[in-house]
């Protein structure tokens, strides 16, 4: 029987062989500097991953103890009774209000179209991962929530969204990830309208007469391919249909290639009345996440006026149009004033809380701050 060392030494002198007898590989060509650099700040990237996890934590707890010492600082002081009457008694074990909205799913569908994976530059890819996970937090809190998809979901993409941002959109609810195309998710999302779960007729959709929503429901709604490059103006939602926004950030390499690509497949475009309603000072082109939150607060509210003094970047230099009112100016104030109060910085978005007392929670919220911090946003 051989021993052990004999037996390792015969071993290496296999492996040598066998080395030598296979073809020797060339020597792969040098990379350039700008890859070199590129390599570098990504493995820094990835090496600075739980320092960055670490740090959201701390910034969390020392925020909740500023909100702590506030709180007790200007707590205003109480004299409690020794007796009450029995209607205060009854009062002060009524239930209160939270104060928190009753969610409705509506029957209405978003899809974001992903198949420009290859027209895209890696900084681009990483902008458009921002604006799926801001699309779906805005739907996810949205009042009146639509359906999601991302169809043609695949190539660099994914790639990012299982590595980069460890794969937390598996544990995000209420949106389909598919690697089917846009015409595919609409087929899908038309079946689930349809279904048990297809939701409620709320909000903007509360006006619907009865026998159109019996209609709408039997025969389905529109599929209509949101572009800026559309003749045609989309003037209300409709319960029922499918919107596609197309998912490119190219900073207008590709001029007109959504367009196109709709009308190559026979669908109705349109885009959003932007013209109708404001004045611009730059491009009427948003960003995914922009157009995903304006046709929510229409849902809510019913006015693209409204709709878009609330979301349009004010980088953008929006303003009403002569003669364009609001439907109600005192909510419209009530609102601005929240969403000010309310709206974290750049920087402090990357700790806030994406979604409450619900499994996932963490993820998505890391999803969001990774994808942010990575990806800044970039204007289309």
């Amino acid at each position: 029987m051989a021993s052990p060392s004999k037996e390792a030494s015969d071993q290496r002198a296999l492996d040598v062989s066998t080395s030598l007898s296979l073809p020797q590989e060339e020597n792969p060509p040098p990379l350039s500097k700008n890859k070199l650099k590129k390599l570098r700040r990504d493995q820094a990237w990835e090496e600075g991953r739980e320092k960055r996890k670490e740090l959201r934590k701390l910034k969390n707890k020392e925020k909740k103890e500023r909100k702590r010492a506030a709180g007790e600082k200007f707590k205003p002081l109480t004299v409690v009774p020794e007796k009450r009457k029995a209607s205060d008694e009854a009062e002060a074990q009524a239930p209160k209000e939270s104060g928190r909205y009753h969610f409705v799913q509506m029957p209405i569908s978003f899809v974001i179209d992903c198949g420009f994976d290859d027209l895209m530059l890696d900084g681009e890819r990483k902008s458009l991962a921002s604006q799926v996970t801001r699309a779906y937090s805005d739907n996810h809190k949205a009042r009146y929530k639509s359906h999601l998809f991302i169809s043609s979901f695949g190539g660099h993409l994914k790639e990012r969204f299982d590595n980069v941002l460890s794969g937390h959109h598996r544990s995000w609810k209420g949106v389909q990830f598919l690697e089917d195309n846009f015409q595919q998710a609409a087929s899908q999302a038309d079946g689930l309208m349809k279904s048990d779960q297809g939701g409620d007729l709320a909000g903007a959709f509360e006006q619907v007469p009865s026998s159109d929503q019996a209609k709408s429901k039997t025969e389905g709604g529109e599929i209509v391919y949101l572009t800026s490059d559309s003749p045609e103006t989309l003037t209300e939602l409709k319960p029922y249909s499918t919107y596609i926004i197309g998912g490119l950030v190219d900073k207008n390499r590709h001029k007109g290639i959504c367009y196109k690509r709709a009308m190559d497949r026979g669908m109705k475009t349109a885009k959003l009345p932007i013209g109708d309603y404001m004045k611009m000072a730059s491009r009427f082109v948003l960003a995914t996440n922009h157009v995903v939150e304006i046709m929510l607060r229409w849902l809510q509210v019913g006015d693209w006026s409204e709709a878009f003094l609330q979301v349009i970047p004010k980088r953008k230099g929006g303003i009403l149009k002569d003669g364009v009112t609001l439907l109600d100016e005192a909510h419209v104030a009530s609102c601005v004033t929240e969403e000010v109060a309310h709206e974290p910085s750049e920087q402090a978005q990357e700790e806030k809380s994406v979604l409450d007392k619900e499994p996932g929670k963490h993820a998505v919220d890391n999803a969001l701050a990774e994808a942010m911090q990575d990806g800044k946003e970039q204007p289309p």
